[in-house]
């Protein structure tokens, strides 16, 4: 390159350096018109919610604590209104005892914030696969009348983003008859097909509150070892799906070494944020939307809300896509990690319940398992600590609780992971998989699951 011509690029790298960052475009007068006629007090606006109605709430770091702080408020005032929604963090007064007659709730994954109240018979639970739940909506088998939403700023077109989640919201606000949007600047504009315009909000409330944030798990030596086995199933080049907890940041960890890595997940936590930022996520060998995060929510801190605002590497798309099987399944090289509560020694999984006492749901777990199976080159990975209790108790066990749920048939499980191992499930017969959990399961519990395995007949 002539001399000149590098002096003009470096006098031009440097006036841009040195240029103040462009203002944000304002709103055209029609979209800021619509908007702000639109703007009212959150008691006004949840005074639009009468008795009977089915109320849908954005979940989880989404959650619109505003809002719900005003419907709890006019409690009084109404009977028989049915809140829906995921694991949601944050205060859920409507759930507490003596709400019974104004509010009842139906849980579509259950979170610490409601499991007494599902488990005490306030509320309700519906165990659905996470890719099932918008067809609930549109299809009226669960009819929204009111939409709860959490949403950044409307940008110049007027579309605002559903931020940290957009999972089975825009179904509910699509077939909702009124859409009430708390409108938030701390609420990152998040790309992807996660967006909703102002002319379908029926009211907006601003409340520029921080957004809840989920701490990380302390990884503990036992995670470690969990992280190292399940690390060891994963090649350069594949694409992950991986949920949030100890179990999940110990196999981000021992990812280190890996290249080239994609995600394809239904969310992703602040783990995630550190492997794009070493290099080792980089999507660019997926077989779909290479280049790209493909997710429905996120679960973490600050950290990773100002990560993905405004990101290109990270497209939202609602739960219906990102967990469809099919969808899963045209990623090669997929591999999906996914926790347990208790498997059996055939392999079934309980994910959802101890007992009797529902504890969470059944998520995406089946839908991941199902669609990394049927990747080329996938593997589906059922990751868990060996024991529970500190140690009292077996997490493989010879049958499942009394009352547990099986999430994951023995026939979708693949591989199961402990920190003593990892066992091959997949095509062998009830007599090979008990061998190859025992091998996995704590020591202290070994003999006894070997007796329990021969009563069984399967020794």
């Amino acid at each position: 390159m002539p001399r000149d011509s590098a002096d003009t690029l470096q006098t031009a790298a440097a006036a841009e350096a040195a240029a103040p960052e462009p203002a944000r475009r304002s709103m055209p007068t029609a979209v800021a018109g619509a908007f702000h006629s639109k703007l009212v007090s959150a008691s006004e606006a949840l005074g639009a919610v009468r008795s009977g109605e089915t109320v849908y709430v954005h979940p989880g770091c989404a959650a619109p604590l505003r809002l719900l702080d005003a419907l709890v408020a006019r409690h009084r005032d109404l009977r028989d209104v049915r809140i829906v929604h995921l694991m949601s963090l944050g205060r859920a007064e409507y759930a507490e005892p003596g709400m019974e007659p104004h509010f009842r709730h139906l849980s579509l994954f259950i979170g610490k914030n409601v499991r007494d109240a599902v488990n005490q018979g306030r509320a309700d639970y519906v165990p659905v696969f996470l890719s099932e739940i918008p067809r609930l909506f549109s299809s009226r088998t669960i009819p929204i009348d009111v939409a709860l939403i959490h949403v950044s700023p409307p940008d110049e077109h007027g579309f605002c983003s559903f931020g940290v989640g957009v999972e089975c919201t825009k179904a509910a606000a699509t077939t909702a008859h009124t859409v009430i949007a708390q409108v938030n600047r701390n609420m990152p504009r998040v790309l992807g097909d996660n967006f909703i315009h102002v002319r379908n909000v029926t009211h907006f409330v601003e409340a520029d509150d921080p957004l809840t944030e989920l701490p990380r798990v302390r990884m503990s030596p036992a995670f470690e070892e969990i992280g190292r086995n399940v690390a060891g199933l994963i090649e350069d080049g594949a694409t992950l799906q991986l949920g949030i907890g100890g179990i999940p940041d110990a196999v981000l960890h021992h990812l280190r070494e890996r290249r080239h890595l994609g995600v394809h997940t239904e969310m992703f936590s602040d783990g995630m944020v550190e492997l794009v930022e070493e290099g080792i996520v980089t999507n660019e060998r997926k077989t779909l939307h290479p280049g790209k995060i493909v997710a429905s929510f996120v679960l973490g801190s600050k950290r990773l809300f100002d990560f993905i605002h405004n990101n290109p590497i990270v497209e939202f798309h609602p739960s219906d896509y990102v967990n469809d099987p099919f969808v899963i399944a045209q990623n090669e090289r997929m591999v999906s990690v996914n926790s347990a509560i208790q498997v059996d020694l055939t392999g079934q999984v309980c994910a959802d319940s101890i007992g009797n006492s529902v504890y969470s749901g059944f998520g995406g777990q089946v839908d991941f398992v199902r669609g990394a199976s049927r990747s080329k080159g996938g593997r589906a990975i059922i990751a868990l600590l060996s024991t529970a209790r500190g140690g009292e108790v077996s997490r493989i066990v010879p049958f499942l609780d009394r009352g547990a749920g099986v999430v994951t048939s023995r026939a979708d499980v693949h591989f199961v992971a402990t920190e003593y191992g990892v066992a091959d499930l997949h095509g062998r017969s009830l007599r090979e998989r008990a061998r190859a959990l025992i091998d996995v399961a704590h020591p202290t519990f070994r003999e006894e699951l070997m007796e329990a395995a021969r009563e069984r007949k399967l020794l």
